[in-house]
């Protein structure tokens, strides 16, 4: 009904919006007439507005048997095969964008609420606010002329001054000593040591000419898996739990062998299905390794070993990537495009592929991220502020549960309840709102096909758009009612 009443209202709001013919009728073309009855037959002028609506109505309803039939632009071309394509370029933008939003908005929110008026809160706040009042068009200029025309001029003989080597290692060595925080000397202590590592690291990655010729290695994979297993450790049994410890270590010790029995597949694999299977084949083997040697605790055993497993292969996948971006720079000496979401009937080996297709979401997905961020994070921490000065809470700690136990298990599990409604309003408001991004950076997603339906006074595209981003928000809030249920369980009753 929802989707009903808002294509009449859209339908209706388009067609009234100007004169589709208006720029041939301003025509001297001698084939004038033609044009404007070829026009006029693609659009269906000739019909009441009604009869219009009910003719894109029956096409859009066939798509329930996944059958679509949404009729012609004014200029002839396909709206099923336009909306595919605009889609599928809004939707991978969007999607990578909603991900990040939350991943980093709710692990920012979470840690602000738990260490709450210190001063890694009081910066995040101060983040949050600035980021949620930049202006989308003005952020996006700005990112293309740092991150896309002066980084480019940086990578063709890229080099750091000794300053700027500084600058990145306290910057860097501000924010780990914030997010650990602790006592003064301790921070002094954090911010010292985190400061003298990274700035050597950038020195020696600056001096063998890293840059432009990029890898991890296998000592910062290894590194890079134990602390995903520390993580999932941290997350669910804490570390002292030597079975499942152990298991975790094993997994790391499987990846270091899987490295290099994989490395001949890993050169230049055919597919992304290759990339898969080799995915589904780490879960498995992570999951059995955590089933068998995780003691009387194998379930969550088996759970820390495939989050390490999947951690160790990403840093694996991301190794091979980096080392094909010398190639991938000889295709491209400028990779980062100020407009456009590619380069058109680009040819070059999988990984070229990888980078061609994601070097153009960089910037894009930067802006719509760090705006949708300030959110999450915002709300996130006043759910978390309201959940843990509740009665069980209390009663939790009084029970002599851990602060992790308590706040993972008990506070973070109802503090997400209100914040999957933000979700589901936030991934559809997304996608409307990249109309703007799009426009700046020259995607041709559906924000594209939206404004150019609109400048043309052609239902069409609006109409087609709207199926998408009112489609998406009506199932991401059905989604959401229904992750409430697993969140809560007094609402499955």
């Amino acid at each position: 009904m929802v989707l009903l009443m808002g294509s009449a209202l859209m339908f209706f709001a388009t067609i009234n919006a100007g004169d589709p013919l208006a720029d041939l009728r301003e025509s001297r073309a001698e084939n004038r007439e033609q044009l404007m009855q070829a026009r006029i037959e693609n659009m269906n002028l000739d019909l009441p507005w009604y009869q219009r609506y009910l003719t894109w109505l029956a096409g859009a309803s066939k798509c329930l048997v996944l059958a679509c039939d949404l009729g012609q632009a004014s200029n002839g071309a396909n709206i099923n095969s336009m909306l595919v394509n605009a889609a599928g370029a809004s939707l991978r933008l969007v999607s990578i964008s909603v991900v990040l939003a939350i991943v980093i908005g709710i692990a920012l929110g979470v840690l602000t609420a738990i260490r709450q008026y210190s001063g890694f809160d009081y910066t995040v706040t101060f983040a949050a606010f600035l980021f949620f009042s930049l202006p989308v068009f003005w952020a996006a200029v700005l990112l293309k002329d740092f991150g896309a025309i002066r980084f480019n001029n940086w990578i063709a003989d890229p080099a750091l001054s000794t300053t700027a080597m500084a600058v990145i290692a306290l910057v860097f060595a501000l924010l780990v000593a914030s997010v650990l925080g602790g006592d003064i000397r301790r921070q002094a202590v954090t911010f010292l040591v985190t400061a003298a590592v990274v700035f050597g690291v950038v020195f020696a990655f600056d001096s063998v000419g890293w840059w432009r010729k990029p890898a991890l290695g296998l000592p910062l994979i290894i590194l890079g898996g134990l602390l995903a297993l520390g993580f999932f450790l941290t997350m669910t049994v804490g570390l002292s739990q030597r079975k499942i410890t152990i298991a975790g270590l094993v997994t790391v010790a499987v990846g270091i062998v899987a490295y290099f029995v994989t490395a001949p597949i890993m050169v230049d694999p055919a597919n992304w299905w290759v990339i898969l299977a080799l995915i589904a084949v780490t879960v498995v083997v992570s999951g059995a390794i955590g089933w068998f040697l995780g003691g009387f605790e194998r379930k969550t055993a088996a759970y820390v070993t495939i989050g390490t497993g999947l951690g160790f292969a990403f840093l694996v996948f991301m190794d091979r990537l980096l080392r094909n971006w010398g190639a991938f720079l000889e295709i491209k000496p400028r990779p980062i495009s100020t407009i456009g979401s590619g380069i058109p009937e680009f040819e070059g080996t999988f990984w070229a592929e990888i980078f061609d297709w994601g070097v153009q979401l960089i910037l894009p997905t930067i802006v719509l991220t760090v705006i949708s961020i300030a959110g999450y994070s915002r709300y996130t921490r006043a759910s978390m502020l309201e959940t843990i000065n509740q009665d069980y809470i209390r009663t939790a700690r009084s029970k002599g549960l851990s602060d992790r136990v308590v706040y993972t298990k008990h506070a973070l599990r109802n503090a997400l309840i209100p914040i999957t409604t933000i979700v589901a309003f936030d991934f559809a408001a997304l996608l409307g709102g990249a109309v703007i991004t799009e426009s700046i950076f020259g995607w041709k997603g559906l924000g594209a096909m939206f404004r150019d339906g609109l400048n043309k006074v052609d239902p069409g595209p609006v109409m087609g758009y709207y199926l998408v981003a009112g489609g998406a928000a009506v199932l991401m809030n059905m989604l959401a009612d229904i992750a409430y249920a697993f969140l809560d369980p007094r609402i499955r009753r």
